[in-house]
This record gives C-alpha cells, structure tokens and sequence, in this order.
C-alpha cells in the first residue's frame, strides 16, 4: 500500500519536476502539473465509469434473464446497476484527490466537500431506485397490487431526499449533524408550514390504508370533485380516478378523510347489484275490487292463485265478522287493485331469470306525493356489469309499466302540450 502511494505521488509529481528542470517557474510548474493532473485523472475515470457501466449492466442482464424472480427485473429498469458502477470511479476520485491538489490546499478542500456530496447524491439515487423496484415488485403481488405503495414511496423517498440535504448542508457548513439538525429545530414551523400539503396526504395515505378505504381499482364516487370512476392511482398528494367518460379527475389525497365519498366495493363483492326505482300510481284510480274484476284479474295467471286464496281468506273473516257487502263495498275487508298488482311485481321478480333470489327483494309504497302514490321497486340483479344491470332494470320496468293498465291503474304524468291541445279541441 505504502508503495503505491509513493507510485502515485511521483507520477502526479513528474511534469511538475520536468517543468521545474526545464526552467520553468515554480507557480507556472505547479499551474500546469495540476491542469495535466486534472485531464489525466478525468481521463482515466471517465473509461473507467464507461467500462464499468457496460460492465454491470449486461451482468445484471444475464443475472435477469436466469433468475426465476422480477426483482432484479425492476432494479434494472431503475437504474440500479448504473449508480452501483460509479462507486469505483468515485474511489479512484477520493483518493486521487490528495495527489493531484497536492500544492493547492484550498482546492483539495473544496473537492474533497464535492466529493463528499457527490457520494451522499449516490447514496440517495441508489436508496431511491431500490424504493422504487421494491414499489414495482410489490404492485405485482396479489397482496399489494391494490394498496396505495406511491404513496408510501413516495414518504420514503422523501426521508431520503430530506436525510441527504441535512448531510450536504452539514458538509458544506462544516459542522456536526446533531448541532444542524439543533439548529434546524428552529425553523420547524416554517418547514411544517412547506410541507403541509405533503404532511397531510402522508396522513391520509395511512388512515386511508389502515381503514381500507380505497384501493386501486375500486370504483369511487365524490361528486365534489366531479368524480365517478376508477381509481387508477394513489400517491402521496393525489388521487387518481379514471371516470366512466375517460376523463382523469384528481383528487387530493386528504380529501378522503375530511370529506365524504361512495366506494362501490361492497357493491361490486356482493351477489348482486341494487335496483331501486319508483313509479307513480295515480291516487284516483286505486278501487276495491267487485266480484267482476276479480273475475277479470284472475285470467292473469301470474296472481291468479293469489286472488283466489286471498278472496277465501276476506270472505271467511267478513263472514265471521257480519260484514254485509250487499250494503256496501267497503265494509268488511276488500282487495284492490293496488293491491294485486304489487303482488303481481313481487311474483315477477321472483320469476325473473336476472334477479338475484338470495337478496332482499319486495315491492313497497312509498309516502303519497303529489304526484301520485310511488310503488317503489327494491330488488338486486345478479349481473352487476353496468350495461348488463342497466338492460336488467330497464326490461324489468318496461313490463311493469305497460302491466300497470290491465290492473285498471293510471301511471301519473304530468300533462304535455298535446294533452292540453286536446283539452282546449274538446
């Protein structure tokens, strides 16, 4: 080791003694010495770190192409074998340094510090590419491809990145990192302040995560921020959503927590898709129903069991109860029209080949309106892909709709320029 050094210090030493033998000035010799120094140590590191790079590449390549995981696949593509390759050069740099600013003490301190940085700099890049290969091979697991990992990354490479500026701020200050980091104490609130933004969705990406709000996929919708979509992407300040139109909307990531949204998973686990939706009947043409139109709505073979159990049912008790209906319908009990046609829907929906039977599903009335008295469906469809669901919904109400006559039911609407035109005829 000792010879080596003695090596180096007469060959960065020879044009300066040739110089000075051939009858140049001492500062002249030294000026030069150091220039030639210079070019021949960039030189050499530069073949070096060329070499060196073509090197480990193609051996982590070969590496790749052999071994079974995408590790080392991702660490490629990040990067890592090239900053990996200046390590050496950096060594060759560093111990140069003493040899070649031999006779010049202030430029030996000043590329000494940029020496020191440049290898805190390779420390971060090469922590940052394995946060991020370590990010990349997680998302294919089927453990993490649905957690938000930028923004975990994101914070990781954050500490770095704020780790590495205390260590080159320390080096270029000369002093300790614990009096720096007294010293940067001070102006935490100004720092708390920058990063606020940052320090919140750092936040929401835990609870968010803990609480397994949202995943990368689920279908979301915050109509705040005009999103109704997919999540395509969770980092540490937004969030990501891919809408049914394909238009991006982005949301920040502490929006999740401090306001409220609907995340369609439960929807999308379940066996079954929700459909919920009313239609107005008009109050006017509710009737209780003679033994003719009882008669009448028995040819429906869907109800037609139904009316005739039921009927035995009300005749039995108006009986046993005196009920004269010679008087008048409405003493004693009755059936109405109303009330067979939810029973018609009931059997329809369980009838219907698109309707899940193991979820809840009834037909029910809704508070009378102005409108009318809403019957509201309540049923869920064993398809939840949204075409398919929305063709489901919409055979079921077109049946439902055009039934609704031959219970001598009205559907409630409100009258449009022809009726009035009619009205205003007669």
């Amino acid at each position: 080791m000792k010879e080596n050094q003695e090596l180096l210090a007469r060959l960065s030493c020879y044009i300066h003694d040739w110089l000075l033998d051939s009858g140049y000035a001492i500062g002249t010799a030294q000026k030069i010495n150091l220039l030639v120094n210079i070019v021949v140590v960039t030189v050499v590191v530069y073949i070096i770190d060329i070499l060196l790079r073509t090197f480990v590449v193609k051996f982590f390549l070969a590496f790749t192409n052999k071994s079974k995981t995408t590790f080392d696949d991702y660490l490629v593509k990040s990067n890592f074998p090239k900053y990996i390759a200046h390590i050496i050069p950096f060594i060759i740099i560093k111990n140069m340094i003493p040899y070649v600013f031999t006779d010049f003490p202030g430029l030996h301190v000043f590329f000494s510090k940029v020496t020191d940085i440049y290898l805190i700099l390779l420390v971060v890049f090469i922590l940052r590419s394995i946060v991020r290969t370590t990010k990349n091979y997680l998302r294919t697991t089927d453990r993490f491809y649905d957690k938000p990992l930028d923004s975990y990354a994101q914070v990781v490479i954050i500490f770095i990145w704020f780790f590495g500026l205390i260590f080159i701020f320390s080096e270029l200050a000369g002093i300790s990192i614990v009096k720096f980091l007294t010293t940067l104490g001070a102006a935490s609130a100004i720092l708390l302040l920058i990063f606020k933004d940052t320090i919140l969705g750092f936040v929401a990406s835990i609870q968010t995560s803990a609480n397994d709000m949202v995943r990368i996929g689920d279908w979301i919708t915050m109509e705040k921020y005009g999103a109704d979509g997919d999540v395509v992407e969770i980092n540490l300040a937004t969030v990501k959503v891919r809408n049914f139109d394909y238009t991006i909307t982005t949301i920040p990531t502490y929006a999740l927590i401090s306001d409220s949204f609907k995340n369609w998973r439960g929807m999308q686990e379940s066996g079954g898709r929700r459909i919920k939706r009313s239609i107005f009947i008009k109050a006017a043409s509710v009737k209780f129903l003679s033994a003719e139109d009882l008669e009448k709505y028995s040819s429906i073979q869907a109800v037609q069991q139904y009316i005739n159990t039921r009927q035995k049912d009300i005749n039995k008790f108006n009986k046993e109860q005196g009920y004269n209906k010679d008087l008048n319908i409405v003493n004693g009990r009755n059936q109405t029209n109303l009330g067979i046609f939810r029973k018609y829907c009931d059997l329809y929906l369980q009838n219907h080949s698109a309707t899940n039977k193991d979820m809840l599903m009834m037909t029910r009335h809704l508070a009378p309106t102005a409108q009318g008295i809403p019957i509201e469906i309540y049923v869920f469809s064993s398809d939840k892909r949204w075409e398919n669901y929305e063709r489901i919904m919409a055979d079921i109400f077109e049946h439902i709709i055009a039934a609704v006559p031959h219970f001598d039911l009205e559907i409630f609407e409100s009258p449009s320029g022809t009726d009035i035109g009619k009205l205003n005829n007669s």
